[in-house]
């Protein structure tokens, strides 16, 4: 099951277990149960801290725990963890056997003192990015607290569990019975929505913080570089960020990072926050900035209001806040987001084998999805709005080869239609004809681009029309001391390496104004 490379370093890692472990398999004859039988085989033989038990009484069929000797499982795979999910099946052993979490104290401390019993089911599938940080985070908690349970489900293996309880993607997390989320979700997330203190602990921790000289709003690409640059510079720096990472989170495979022929968003992100942390950095995760004010109405500082409330002082602020999927804005978008609309083609597209659903877009990305999506699903209708498809050459006519495949150019999507629990179909119109259409399907994956996430911003300072933050040659934006740069701003080409550039010029820009100017302390 386990390549050589692989057992080697699985190897090595099993020599950090501090305490023995055992696997306890719930398994049956079937082809899946044979290769979970193998892999569980392969473990043990790597170290003499891991037994293996073949007498589980798991309900899910084949699955297996990993748990302390003599105690109850609490961790559980109902699935082969391969792919993507490795890693958490590599970090579930090490933790159960008594190697120390990298998370902060705090949280460690936060997870042991939650009261009750939480029992976790995380449906994912082995393809998806973003899956694993929450089956980390949920088994982790349940290394750490006896009242806790996580269950990892591929989809995939378990399809009539994703059909019955309408699983559309992934990750979806249910608590107890009941739908808990949907999406990727950090531990810190999670303690927030379970730990019903936690936001009022945080938003009285923020407002007790010391003026920054600079504050940077977002921590993607451009916010991680600005942040670099201005810690370097020996001044007080802090980052405020919904989700460190931002929209490369979701990015799959990167090949234009110069220097780096292919990686990954997640691994990126994973370097880009090391390397932050590297430095004197003040990292507020998971805050949401919903108000900035301008200098001259703060008593010569530039404030930030969060979402719980809190309000952060800065001599001076960099704007990075990136930008999200464009949705369609048609009637049942909403209603059916995460029940058949989807905007993740690599995470979500296991889940509809043998379907039928739809790409929005013939952008590089539409295109792109509808043929990964070809090879898993029955059938792909791509929609165009415009009279032809903007994707590259060699991408049209690897889409156009694939039997699987309907391109409908000149469409405008006016609604997506269900049956009140998922979808079943989606409505356009023929921009030639005028005709209205109806194409009955289950699964719809929009590619129509980006919007800056800037609506909080509107009135403050200078927007484009296409809501961008408008910004000179410094990364200035229209008020003093406020300086901006990635995707949110008005710069002509939304790519990684170029909100790096943007980010280390708007940050040097912050310190040329702190060092000119007469800000209070």
């Amino acid at each position: 099951m386990l390549d050589s490379n692989i057992k080697a370093q699985l190897t090595a890692y099993l020599e950090k277990l501090q305490r023995p472990i055992e696997l306890v398999a719930t398994l049956d004859d079937s082809a899946k149960a044979g290769e979970m039988r193998e892999l569980l085989a392969d473990i043990v033989e790597l170290s003499p801290k891991v037994s293996l038990r073949t007498d589980g009484q798991a309900s899910r069929c084949p699955s297996f725990a990993v748990a302390v000797p003599g105690e109850t499982p609490r961790i559980h795979f109902a699935g082969i963890p391969m792919g993507h999910e490795f890693t958490s099946l590599v970090l579930a052993l090490l933790q159960t056997g008594g190697h120390p979490p990298k998370v902060e104290q705090s949280v460690i401390d936060q997870i042991k003192a939650l009261p009750g019993t939480f029992d976790f089911e995380t449906y994912i599938s082995l393809s998806c990015h973003n899956c694993p940080d929450v089956v980390q985070a949920l088994n982790l908690m349940a290394v750490l607290n006896p009242g806790v349970t996580s269950t990892m489900i591929d989809g995939a293996m378990f399809q009539d569990e994703v059909n019955a309880r309408q699983i559309m993607a992934v990750p979806t997390t249910y608590l107890n019975g009941a739908e808990f989320g949907a999406g990727r979700m950090l531990i810190e997330e999670i303690l927030a929505k379970v730990d019903t203190g936690a936001a009022a602990r945080a938003a009285e921790a923020l407002g007790q913080k010391e003026t920054f000289d600079v504050l940077v709003v977002g921590g993607g690409p451009a916010g991680a570089a600005a942040a670099i640059y201005a810690a370097r510079k020996g001044i007080r720096t802090g980052v405020v960020a919904e989700r460190f990472g931002g929209q490369v989170m979701d990015t799959l495979g990167i090949e234009n990072f110069i220097s780096v022929p292919y990686t990954e968003g997640p691994k990126l992100v994973a370097s880009l926050e090391q390397h932050v942390k590297e430095y004197a950095v003040d990292v507020m995760n998971l805050q949401r900035a919903n108000k900035l004010i301008p200098a001259s109405d703060n008593g010569g500082l530039v404030g930030l209001e969060l979402e719980n409330g809190a309000k952060l002082q800065a001599k001076t602020v960099i704007l990075s806040t990136g930008a999200r999927w464009r949705e369609m804005n048609v009637p049942g978008e909403k209603e059916y987001k995460a029940k058949g609309v989807c905007f993740c083609p690599h995470c979500d597209g296991p889940l509809f084998k043998g379907k039928r659903v739809a790409v929005i877009g013939g952008g590089n990305s539409g295109v792109e999805a509808a043929i990964d999506l070809a090879g898993i699903v029955a059938h792909v209708t791509l929609l165009e709005f415009a009279d032809t498809l903007r994707a590259d050459a060699v991408l049209q006519k690897k889409l156009y080869s694939l039997p699987n495949v309907t391109v409908i150019k000149s469409a405008q999507t006016t609604e997506v239609t269900g049956d009140g629990q998922k979808v079943n179909g989606i409505t356009f119109k023929d921009r030639v004809t005028e005709e209205i259409k109806h194409v009955e399907l289950e699964g719809i994956f929009v590619q129509i681009g980006l919007l800056p996430n800037t609506d909080w911003l509107k009135g403050t300072l200078n927007l484009s029309r296409f809501g961008e933050i408008e910004i000179d040659a410094k990364g200035q934006t229209s008020l003093p001391g406020v300086f901006a740069a990635g995707d949110c701003t008005t710069v002509p080409y939304k790519q990684i390496i170029i909100a790096m550039g943007a980010g280390a010029t708007a940050s040097l820009s912050a310190f040329d104004h702190l060092i000119r100017s007469s800000a209070p302390a």
